[in-house]
Order: structure tokens, then C-alpha cells, then sequence
């Protein structure tokens, strides 16, 4: 089992930037690419950003290209950098866990899955 928590979620302005950490833990010696997903209350998990087990692929969602970074610290913590952050991004962001890249953009390749922390982003 692998156990993921988020943290780096709060309260900020438009226009601000917010750094989002998923750490791992328990059984984290398999190789593991890590997503980041987003849900509004009534809509789908978003897929945000995803990034391989050695940290060589990256894969983002279009309509976060340029503003949000994916990046491994160490072996068991993957970070997510956001940038000028808009109100539409206020969400509740989970990251996620698998032993495969084959669509990293899909919820259902996932096999372990954070808590969630909630990023909300005023006017």
C-alpha cells in the first residue's frame, strides 16, 4: 500500500501562486508516476499534470500549460507549482499514484489516491 498526502492548499488572491506537495509513504520502493487532479463539487476529477516515476515525462492538461509546473523533490514527494492563479482554480486538488504510464490523464489508471486540499483562489 502507498499512502499519499497533500498539503500546500489555502486561501489566496487572484494572480498569486501556490506550491501543492504530495508525499508518499509506505510502499513507495516501485516505481510510481504521480498525477495531479482537481474536482468541483458537481463536476469530474480534472486531470491536472503528471509525471513519470524518474521524473523524465511530464504531461499537462492544455488549459495549464505555462502556469502549473509538476517536479519530483527526492524520492517520495512530488510538487505542483501554480501560477497566476484564477478563480477557476479553486477546487479541492488531489494527486495520485500508479505503476504504469499509459494515459496519464485518466482517473481509472490511478491505483492510490491522497485526501485532497482545497485551493481557493478569490477575486
Amino acid at each position: 500500500q502507498v499512502q499519499l498526502v497533500e498539503s500546500g492548499g489555502g486561501l489566496v488572491q487572484a494572480g498569486d501562486s501556490l506550491r501543492l506537495s504530495c508525499a508518499a509513504s509506505g510502499r513507495t520502493g516501485f516505481r510510481y508516476a504521480v498525477g495531479w487532479f482537481r474536482q468541483v463539487p458537481g463536476k469530474e476529477r480534472e486531470f491536472l499534470a503528471a509525471l513519470s516515476w524518474n521524473g523524465g515525462r511530464t504531461y499537462y492538461a492544455d488549459h495549464v500549460k505555462g502556469r502549473f509546473t509538476i517536479s519530483r523533490e527526492g524520492a517520495k514527494t512530488v510538487n505542483q507549482q501554480m501560477n497566476n492563479l484564477k478563480q477557476d482554480d479553486t477546487a479541492v486538488y488531489y494527486c495520485a499514484a500508479t505503476s504504469a504510464w499509459t494515459q496519464p490523464e485518466y482517473t481509472r489508471y490511478y491505483d492510490y489516491w491522497g485526501q485532497g486540499t482545497q485551493v481557493t483562489v478569490s477575486s
